[in-house]
Formats: structure tokens, C-alpha cells, sequence
């Protein structure tokens, strides 16, 4: 198997890897219909509200909050930038496990196989035994929508046979007004795939924002066989004087139907990552008010996120 790491970023990695054994049934499909049983996924941190923290800081504080593990950026501005993943990437996930905490997950800014940190992202992320990665994002320019999704759908499969060779699973997320929003466009590109290696990283927030009367559950049906990860957040309709938005807000105080949504989850047998995303605006005078607000939202949306799991998987 062609893992191209550096010698340096092995011996980063080696005080931190998980066992072969865990490795394989990380790759194992994720979800299996029927009933599911008490929950056995992890519950993670997506970094990105919390950039301001190193490695060492941001795992202590996700520790404490009572989190499983993080969901890791690896783009421009995240805590790893994607041209330096082989140097800090190994630094970073030590940093989080000697905490107790895994990295089931990166969040990358990779849409094509050609960019120049693709193969070093995917044989970092191999080298760690990092089972899930999330791509970019695609747009419609709305000129032409098939040969725009045709195009996007090139470059994924590009991605799709990096992730193959290195075994790491990508899980596409469905993001309002991009390429995948209403889901079925994407479904037509990834359906025919290898599931091992290619699936959803199903957004139910996004889901409701482009179908919020009927057409989110039929997504959430579609992608249920073949999901790697979720991720949870919350939204609401406003007016404002330039009309109609959607804005973002804590667990449980917008329009995302949670219980059903956990009940399909919990009968579709889903127990890969969950990513708890904190997108809505979050009040402090000073850097440091911020980040401890900020903390005090995850850990509030943490309790609101098991209860809802609890519910629907039992506890």
C-alpha cells in the first residue's frame, strides 16, 4: 500500500496509533439497517470556532467539556494548513490523543486530486489511521447546471481514487446552494462508487434549509445506507428588511426536527462520527469573553445532542 509519509511524520504518529484491529472496523461500512442499539459512535468538536487555540489547548478544553474527540480543520486558516499536513498534522492529532481524544475526522479544502496538498493529505491522514475525510465544496455558476455538476463530479472521482489507494473514507457534505444541496444531483455521481470509500456527510440543517416541508426526509432516506458522518446544527427563517434568511442558532431552537431525524438514524443503524458545528454568532467584548462563551455553547449543545441520541438509540 503506497503511504507516502515522511519518516518524521511516522515516527509523530507511532505513540498515538490506534490498533490494525480498530483500523478495520473503522473502514467497516458505518451504518447497517435494523435496530441499533445503545449509540456507539463518537460525539465531535468541528475546530473551526475555536481557531485561536493551539493543539494542546484545544484538546484540553474539548476534554473537558465531556466531547469524544475533534473534527480537525486542514485547510487554509484551520489548525493545520493543508502545506505543512505532513509536519503538523502528526503534531496536532498527538496533541489530542495524549488528551484521550480521537480524530475520527479531518475537514479539508481538497475539491481535486491535483491539488498539491491531495496525496500528502490523504497519506498523512493514512499514516494516522484517520478514517474520514471531508472535501471542498463545489458551486453551481447556474450557466449550466448539468455540465457544471458533470465537472464537479470529475473531480471528485479524482479524490475518490486518492482515497482508495490510501484508504481513507471521504464523506460528502451537503451544503445549502452548492453542488449536493438538494442531494439527488450528487447522489448521481457517488451512487455509482465504491461505497467503501465514498458516502454522505449528511447535514440535516442544510437538508431542512433547502427542503423544509417533506424533501429533507426524503434526502435523509436517500443517504441513510451510505453514511460515514453526520453533522448537527440548527436554523431558522427570519424577515429582514433585504428580505427572506436563514439564520443560525443553538440546538433545538430552530426548525431541524431532531427526534425524527435521530429516530432514522438510530433505524438506519448509524454509528460513525457526529460533528457538532457551531455556526451561529456567539457575543464577547474580548477575545478572551469569546472563546469562553464559546466553550459554554458546545458544551450546551453537547447535552442537547446526547439527549436527542439517547432518545432515539436509548441510553
Amino acid at each position: 500500500m503506497p503511504y507516502n509519509f515522511s519518516r518524521r511524520a511516522f515516527l509523530a504518529a507511532a505513540s498515538g496509533l490506534p490498533s490494525a484491529a480498530g483500523l478495520s472496523a473503522a473502514l467497516a461500512h458505518p451504518s447497517s439497517p435494523g435496530p441499533a442499539g445503545r449509540f456507539r459512535g463518537e460525539l465531535v468538536l468541528f475546530s473551526k470556532p475555536l481557531p485561536q487555540m493551539d493543539w494542546q489547548r484545544l484538546a484540553a478544553n474539548v476534554k473537558r467539556l465531556g466531547f469524544d474527540g475533534i473534527d480537525l480543520t486542514v485547510r487554509p486558516e484551520g489548525h493545520v494548513l493543508p502545506e505543512r499536513v505532513e509536519e503538523d498534522l502528526p503534531k496536532a492529532v498527538a496533541a489530542i490523543r495524549r488528551e484521550g481524544l480521537s480524530v475520527p475526522m479531518i475537514t479539508t479544502g481538497l475539491s481535486s486530486a491535483s491539488d498539491p496538498a491531495a496525496r500528502p493529505t490523504f497519506s498523512t491522514a493514512a499514516a494516522l489511521s484517520i478514517p474520514y475525510l471531508k472535501p471542498d465544496y463545489y458551486r453551481y455558476e447556474l450557466k449550466d447546471v448539468r455540465g457544471e455538476l458533470a465537472r464537479a463530479g470529475d473531480r471528485l472521482r479524482g479524490l475518490v481514487e486518492l482515497a482508495k489507494e490510501y484508504r481513507v473514507q471521504i464523506g460528502f457534505h451537503n451544503h445549502e446552494e452548492y453542488i449536493g444541496a438538494p442531494m439527488w444531483d450528487i447522489a448521481s455521481v457517488i451512487e455509482p462508487l465504491d461505497p467503501a470509500w465514498i458516502g454522505y456527510y449528511f447535514d440535516v440543517r442544510h437538508a431542512t434549509a433547502e427542503g423544509g416541508v417533506g424533501c429533507w426526509k426524503i434526502s435523509t432516506n436517500l443517504v441513510s445506507r451510505r453514511l460515514k458522518m453526520l453533522a448537527v446544527k440548527d436554523f431558522f427563517w427570519e424577515k429582514t428588511p433585504k428580505g427572506w434568511r436563514d439564520g443560525n442558532c443553538p440546538l433545538g431552537e430552530g426548525m431541524v426536527n431532531w427526534k425524527y431525524f435521530f429516530r432514522e438514524m438510530a433505524h438506519a443503524g448509524f454509528h460513525g462520527p457526529i460533528s457538532l458545528h457551531l455556526e451561529y454568532d456567539i457575543p464577547g467584548s474580548t477575545p478572551a469573553e469569546k472563546e469562553k462563551n464559546t466553550l459554554g455553547a458546545a458544551g450546551r449543545d453537547l447535552t442537547f445532542l446526547r439527549a436527542r441520541i439517547e432518545e432515539a438509540y436509548g441510553s
